[in-house]
Parts: structure tokens; sequence; C-alpha cells
């Protein structure tokens, strides 16, 4: 950490931020320049991280040198970390490839959809059992009987399920059903439930808010591995823009940028990124090629009949066909998606 004094700073205001320096059981290395003034913070940055440095008398300053999200920074852990979901690999050389409807609807449509997406090799099966929706008239989810149906279609195809979680009241209920947790992107600044999921031992599928940035979204990763759980997976699926072509703005740099900055894994979500069927494939591939650990896309039968975003759903048809693009180029950048254990 570095303490920037303020220009004109007395010698006994430099000595006392040297003493509270100290005071914390770190060293104080001080350099006198010909304008500024700065003193160098050599130890455990942690020790000072809720002292407020600023407030003291000739202080202009404070620049830390490691990041705030220390434990989801590469500092913390240089090698990529790998997120096992129930046999399914995420990270590291692995593709997590999640598939599904937007909301889990009647066990027929999640049978023919179940079916699909595991014949043309997703390994996550995904539904929402509880639905944020923007409107409180529109269709909420079917709640604990749609976690039952979930499972059960997880468990007839042999694919782990995923599924969101809203409120830290439900964290128990969903933990039970459920192989890995999401916290949707109008829950990333959640803390209250990013510390109750964090107590979980599930993984946890953490979406990017549609306004947050990079940053953000790894304080918000902070919180859940603060608490203990390190089974953390990014997702990137789009921030709000003043472009309405898209849902969203497809940030697929931010795939690149997780990389350099982060150990944890980071899928995509091109059908919540764009809300156009038409540029999914495109830009599930594009996250791919960027580094992406894995591609997270709504898959339905009947689109026109489904409950909840039928519009930005691939068909089967189409989704198999995606698959088989993204398996050759994954080969390319010696990626593998693993195959889900057999039930």
């Amino acid at each position: 950490m570095i303490i920037i004094l303020q220009s004109g700073v007395s010698d006994a205001q430099v000595d006392h931020v040297i003493e509270r320096v100290e005071a914390m059981g770190l060293k104080a290395h001080l350099s006198r320049g010909t304008y500024r003034t700065i003193i160098g913070v050599i130890g455990d940055e942690q020790k000072i991280a809720t002292e407020p440095l600023r407030a003291i008398p000739g202080v202009a300053d404070v620049i830390p040198v490691l990041p705030q999200y220390k434990l989801a920074s590469k500092e913390a852990h240089p090698q990529p970390s790998v997120v096992d979901v129930s046999g399914v690999k995420i990270g590291g050389g692995h593709l997590g490839m999640i598939a599904g409807p937007c909301a889990v609807e009647e066990p027929e449509r999640m049978d023919a959809i179940g079916s699909a997406v595991k014949a043309a090799g997703a390994n996550i099966l995904r539904g929402g059992a509880f639905k944020p929706r923007t409107s409180p008239y529109a269709f909420q989810g079917m709640g604990e009987e749609g976690l039952k149906l979930l499972r059960a279609t997880g468990d007839k195809f042999g694919l782990p399920i995923v599924t969101e979680v809203m409120d830290p009241r439900l964290v128990e209920i969903v933990e039970r059903y459920a192989d890995m947790i999401q916290i949707g992107a109008r829950n990333m600044q959640n803390f209250s439930l990013l510390t109750e999921v964090g107590r979980t031992r599930k993984p946890v599928l953490l979406k990017r808010g549609m306004s947050a940035t990079v940053e953000d979204l790894l304080m918000s990763a902070e919180y859940i591995l603060s608490q203990g759980n390190s089974a953390v997976v990014l997702c990137e699926r789009g921030v709000k823009s003043f472009d309405k072509a898209t849902r969203n703005l497809y940030d697929v740099a931010s795939v690149a940028l997780v990389k350099g900055l982060s150990h944890l894994p980071i899928i995509v979500d091109p059908s919540h990124a764009t809300g156009r069927p038409d540029l999914i494939p495109a830009c599930a591939l594009a996250g791919v090629a960027a580094g992406a650990d894995g591609v997270h896309i709504e898959v339905h039968d009947c689109p026109e009949k489904a409950k909840s975003d039928g519009p930005q759903a691939l068909l089967p048809k189409q989704y198999a066909e995606l698959m088989g693009q993204i398996r050759k180029l994954a080969e390319l950048f010696g990626k593998r998606i693993s195959v889900p254990r057999k039930t």
C-alpha cells in the first residue's frame, strides 16, 4: 500500500502517519521527492483494510497495491480454479455447458427439453423454480414443485441441475434439491443472500449485474468466498446499454479481463446478453474464443408457449448445431466438455 501525503505536510504529520502504520504491526518506508512525499507500507494489507487512513491529517490519498477482492484475485490463487458440479468440471480447460428452459414447466415439457439438451452434449440442466420478473404479474415460477420436477428431470437424464435462489430464506430449500445454486443478475449485490449462499458448500453460479463493473462482480464473489465457499463460477450475461438493438450489451471483453484478474472460472450467457436467437451462436463462440469456461443457453422445444423468455430460446435442433461448433472450437483451444457422472 502507498500513502500519498499532501503538499506542504509537516514533519509532525509525517511522524504521526508512520506511528499509526507501525502501531498496526506494519513497516513504513518514507520517500521524499521534490514535489511529493509518499510512505510505502510493507506487510499484510488486510490489517489496515478497515482503517480510515485517508482521515489522518496530511494524507492526500491511499492506494492499495493488492485488489480488495483478495480471495478472488490471482495473487491469492495463481492457478485457475476448477469447480466440480456433481462430477462436471468447470475451469482449467473444462467447459460447463448449461442448457434448459428459462423456467421449469410441466413434466412433459421438461422431459422433452432434458432429453434434447443431453443428446446435444449439455452437461448441466438449468431451469428457474423461483423467477425474478420485472412485472409482478408475470409468471413467478413453480416454487418447490418446480425444484422437485427439475431434480427429477436431471436425475432421469444424468445431468446435474442449477437453479436460482432469490431470498436468503429460500437458500436451504434450494440447496436441498440443486447441485449448483445460481445468483441472478438482479441479486448480484444482495449481500445478505451472498453471505448465506457462501455458508453452503454447493457450487455457486454468480451472474454479473446489469449495471455492475467487473470489479463489482469480483467483490460480490468475495462475499461468497469469505464465508468459506470456494466453488464460485462467474457469468457474463450482458450489461445495460443505450442501444436497443439487443436486450443487453454483451461484454465479451470482460471474459478476458476476468481471466487476467481472477482464478475463478467464468462462463457466458448469450441468451440474456442478446435476447435474440439469431445472435446467440456467434456470441457463444466468441465467448469460448475469448477464454470462457462454458456457455449458458436457454433451450425450449416450443418457444411460443414458454412461460418465460421464450423469444430468446434456441430450439433443440439449433442448440445441437451450436454444440457441434463449440466442440470444434474447444478442440482448437485444447479444452474439453466433461461428461456428467451416470446416475
